[in-house]
């Protein structure tokens, strides 16, 4: 699991998808989400700028990224 620590309100989840280097580039964040590759809070989501809070989880490539 990572343990992403946010500090600030929210993160974008493509930025967040990037920073924590599961994807190379934004265009390939958008694209798995587009594909519904990523799971928010146990549900896939396809929003691109869906606002990622402290206390979320988000599931990609069987990697769990927990926000702190």
């Amino acid at each position: 699991m990572i343990e992403f620590e946010l500090n600030s309100d929210f993160i974008p989840m493509i930025q967040l998808l990037k920073v924590t280097d599961l994807v190379m580039s934004g265009g390939e964040a958008q694209a798995v989400v587009e594909q519904g590759l990523v799971k928010y809070n146990g549900n896939v989501d396809y929003r691109k700028r869906l606002k990622v809070k402290k206390g979320d989880i988000v599931e990609f490539n069987k990697q769990t990224i927990k926000i702190v």
